[in-house]
Order: C-alpha cells, then structure tokens, then sequence
C-alpha cells in the first residue's frame, strides 16, 4: 500500500483562506465524497437535494438548521460546536447563522449548495482550497 498521496489538511489554515460566508472550499475527497469548509453568516436559501444526503459538522459558533415540509410551519434545529446534522436527500432546509460560524460538510462530489433553490448570490460552486 503506498501512502505517497496521503495528505494532512490543517482545518484551521484552510478556514483562514475562507473570507466569503457561503463560499465552500474542497479540502478533501475521499469515495466520491467531498469534504468541504464553509462559513455561515446571516439565513441561506430554502432549498433540497433530490440525491444527496448532507452531513453538516460544527468547527466554531453556532448555528440552527430549518426544516420545513411543504406546509408553512417550520421546525429549527440548534446547533453549536462539535454537533453535527445530517439533513436526508429530498428535505427542503436551510442552514442560519445569526453570528458567523463555521462548518465542515460531507457530500456527494459536484453538489451545487443552492440545491433545486434558486440561483442567486448565495449559489456557488465548491473550489479547492
């Protein structure tokens, strides 16, 4: 087995080049997944992802996940350092964070972050870091 690709990522250094909230950067990828940093500021779109499940991880702050069914009623989840979420493919949700936070996510490579939302300022395709 060779470990010539092994590599270490130092979160913090890669959250330090993260100056957008909203703006995910691809710090590795592993069996077709893609592990991402973002930071959170302010409320994202309404949105879901028909074939991605969504793994959110909490590196710093707080922040709470909505949930919503169709109806008007909206259920939150509240999350702070060291939680993790997984919203399922198909659930309509969106992360808010009244401070900024920042998050580690897990999910299939290629997933727009707007999901089926609208595209707008918000919509922005992962880089690597």
């Amino acid at each position: 087995m060779s470990t010539s690709n092994a590599e270490v990522v130092s979160v913090p250094s890669k959250l330090g080049l993260i100056a957008e909230p909203w703006s995910p950067g691809i710090v590795a990828s592993l069996n077709g997944q893609e592990v991402k940093l973002v930071r959170l500021e302010g409320a994202f779109v309404w949105h879901k992802h028909d074939d991605a499940d969504e793994l959110f991880y909490v590196l710093e702050g707080s922040f709470r996940m909505e949930f919503r069914d169709g109806s008007s009623s909206v259920r939150a989840v509240e999350l702070g350092v060291g939680d993790l979420i997984v919203v399922p493919r198909g659930v309509e949700h969106r992360p808010v964070a009244d401070d900024a936070c920042s998050v580690m996510l897990f999910e299939p490579a290629g997933v727009v972050n707007t999901g089926d939302g609208p595209a707008s300022g918000q919509t922005n395709a992962a880089v690597r870091l």
